[in-house]
């Protein structure tokens, strides 16, 4: 057996799965024999990605403290499955991919809808590592991968909330992956330019068309590009953590 067989073939456990790059990433994973455990609001869309796929899903509102562990509480009966309940299956990496965008002036926002794209950017991302930590302390070893995006590098007009998330998400990074080095568990980040999801969807064709002209690259990513790159943050490169790896086709 490869000294990494093991952990490649491990459970992933993805939030935001239900589209995007969430669920290019579940299947990712899924391509390389790994169990995935797929995590979304809408139980109708990861029900579709499980037929596609076979990965195991669980439906809930990832804000929620309750639903977070519940989260880990179905990725260890998981384990358990995969393995024994002596030797269980290793959780070989977490992926915080969930995320919402608001895009307005901030005189405009309400508090409520700051409360919901930082509770769902960033303090989902608190919850989910906090159960997951545990788990990877115990195994000896572990990797999470949080979704970031270049405005958490630079920041956005009219996009002040989501800006603050991620770069608070890219911080929350550097930080644990100090935090969690010593005992081998990683942690690094992936900051996205444009992809091609629903997220982008309110372009117009003369918005998009001019979006793509500012891009090196001249195109939108797309999700399956951003999936390999936390594919790969997550099963390889054991030296690496407490980076914020940019995707973005020389935009930024």
């Amino acid at each position: 057996m490869k000294e990494n067989e093991s952990t490649e073939h491990g459970l992933v456990v993805v939030t935001g799965a239900s589209r995007g790059i969430g669920r290019a990433s579940v299947r990712a994973f899924a391509r390389r024999k790994n169990p995935v455990l797929a995590v979304a609001r809408t139980e109708s869309c990861l029900q579709t990605l499980h037929d596609e796929t076979g990965c195991y899903i669980l439906a809930g509102d990832i804000r929620n403290e309750d639903f977070a562990d519940a989260i880990f509480t179905k990725a260890e009966q998981i384990m358990i499955s995969l393995g024994t309940r002596e030797k269980p299956a290793p959780l070989t990496a977490l992926v915080n991919n969930a995320g919402i965008a608001h895009i307005g002036l901030l005189q405009d926002m309400k508090l409520s809808e700051w409360n919901d794209v930082i509770s769902t950017n960033l303090t989902a991302a608190f919850l989910t590592c906090r159960r997951a930590i545990p788990i990877f302390l115990h195994q000896g070893k572990g990797s999470i991968v949080n979704v970031s995006s270049v405005w958490g590098n630079v920041g956005a007009s009219c996009e002040t909330a989501y800006s603050a998330s991620k770069g608070g998400i890219n911080a929350f990074t550097k930080a644990l992956a100090k935090e969690l080095a010593p005992s081998n568990i990683r942690v690094n980040a992936a900051a996205f330019g444009v992809i091609d999801t629903e997220m982008n969807g309110f372009l117009s064709a003369e918005e998009r068309a001019e979006l793509e002209d500012e891009i090196g690259m001249g195109r939108f990513g797309r999700p399956e590009e951003a999936a390999e790159l936390i594919v790969d943050l997550a099963l390889n490169h054991p030296y690496l953590t407490g980076q914020i790896i940019t995707m973005d086709g020389a935009w930024q």
